[in-house]
């Protein structure tokens, strides 16, 4: 897990993982929220994912997590989601948000302190 620093023009970040199940899904958000590494996780309903894997085309259906943090929090929270998660190599994406309502960015922060 890449422990590069966030460019100053991040105000928030949007980091995307993928797991295998809405249960899973539910815990892991209420932990992350809960330790204040997320201010929000929005769960989006399942979808089908075809990706290589070891040679082969696979087809799983996977829910996609939206996990909105400050950037103070995004190493520890990549971390986090990498020692958590139940896939070998999970997908972790991390993308920097450099605009939005000031008010909502603000909250991020406030609920990620």
């Amino acid at each position: 897990m890449s422990n590069e620093q966030s460019p100053s023009s991040a105000r928030a970040w949007l980091v995307i993982t993928t797991l295998d199940d809405p249960d899973t899904a539910d815990t892991l958000a209420g932990a992350l929220v809960k330790q204040g590494l997320a201010a929000c996780v929005h769960i989006l309903p399942p979808g089908r994912s075809v990706y290589m894997w070891k040679g082969n085309i696979e087809i799983d259906s996977e829910v996609t997590l939206l996990i909105k943090t400050a950037p103070a929090r995004l190493n520890e929270l990549q971390t986090q989601l990498a020692d958590q998660h139940p896939y070998d190599t999970p997908e972790i994406i991390a993308l920097p948000i450099e605009r939005g309502l000031p008010d909502y960015l603000d909250w991020i922060t406030q609920c990620t302190s």
